[in-house]
């Protein structure tokens, strides 16, 4: 028994060694370790991002986390995983709340499920332009709506740009009456299903790694989506019309999970939430330059593009999906209005 008993123990010396010399993202954020001069704490931290490695988003994450790590002398060490190494943005977004994933970039679509303030974005024709939009996030009212997510276990620090969303079909497409009857692949809500029955056309929900075969083989007619991504899924490959009608402008959110963020000091909050709004300027860049040569690569590649110059007629088309998803979120609405120039 005594040999039993000191075998245990010796057991447990290695496994209580090998726990502290741990480095991984779990055991920081449980406690934090040491700093070399013993007086403030130093992280590991995982994010996690769903686009590929260049990518716009991804390359603010890491920019993000660059400056992060410059302005805390290297104590916060932020991880990027790219092409959804962590999981698909749903997952992710549930592994945040529950503080298993500290940090994640999703498009603010999917936040609606979490604050029904996010559905706002969805609204047809809700911006001007881009401009009107990053006057709203950068405002007071964009702030807010990012602390709301505190009511699910989340913090948002920052906006990102995803651009406009706009139809490309398979057929001729250079007004709004060429909409009428195709089979559109929506995202599965009611606000996206709402849209294509009051422009005339026929909602069809799919799975987005299906659209390339359903626009091929015509399960689907067309689909809607911002110039990178019709750029980088190769859609243009068999959706060659494109018009520009820009119905839907949604940004994307970084956010932190509450866990992770209660964990650390004032002084550390402060340096993230710092370094997350600079990181704004740099996405944007980033997304202006990939927006522009996905343009460009499209129009060699034979694209028609067609630039819708009277909006007034699609947002009078979609008048009853704002009458009918808009008065529950009429405050936001009301304050959008405002920056408008």
């Amino acid at each position: 028994m005594n040999i039993k008993k000191g075998l245990f123990v010796l057991l447990g010396s290695i496994m209580a060694a090998g726990m502290v010399g741990c480095s991984s993202s779990e055991s920081n954020n449980e406690t934090g370790t040491e700093s070399a001069g013993g007086d403030k704490p130093t992280y590991e931290f995982r994010l996690a991002e769903t686009h590929a490695a260049d990518y716009p988003t991804t390359l603010a994450d890491k920019h993000f986390a660059e400056l992060v790590a410059e302005r805390s002398d290297g104590r916060i060490k932020i991880d990027v995983f790219p092409s959804a190494a962590l999981g698909e943005e749903a997952a992710v977004i549930e592994q945040v709340q529950l503080g298993a994933i500290d940090f994640t970039r999703t498009s603010a679509g999917p936040l609606a499920e979490f604050y029904k303030g996010y559905g706002v974005f969805s609204l047809p024709y809700v911006f001007d332009h881009d401009d009107h939009m990053w006057n709203f996030l950068l405002s007071e009212h964009g702030d807010e709506l990012l602390n709301e997510l505190e009511s699910s276990r989340m913090l948002g620090l920052a906006y990102y740009s995803s651009g406009a969303r706009s139809f490309y079909s398979t057929k001729p497409v250079a007004s709004l009456d060429d909409l009428q009857g195709q089979k559109i692949r929506v995202q599965q809500n009611a606000v996206n299903i709402d849209l294509m029955d009051a422009l005339g056309a026929s909602a069809t929900p799919m799975a987005f790694g299906e659209v390339y075969s359903g626009l091929q083989t015509g399960v689907i007619d067309a689909a809607e989506n911002n110039y990178p991504s019709y750029y980088s899924t190769r859609h243009y490959e068999v959706a060659p019309h494109l018009i520009l009608d820009s119905h839907q402008r949604i940004p994307e959110v970084l956010v932190i999970s509450s866990s992770t963020w209660s964990k650390l000091s004032t002084e550390d909050q402060e340096i993230i939430q710092t370094a997350a709004k600079d990181s704004i300027e740099f996405q944007r860049a980033e997304w202006a330059k990939f927006e522009q040569l996905a343009e460009e690569q499209v129009r060699e590649a034979g694209v028609t593009i067609t630039k819708v110059e009277n909006v007034l007629e699609w947002q009078s088309k979609v008048k009853s999906v704002l009458d009918k998803h808009g008065e529950e979120h009429q405050e936001i609405l009301d304050a959008i209005d405002q920056y408008r120039n």
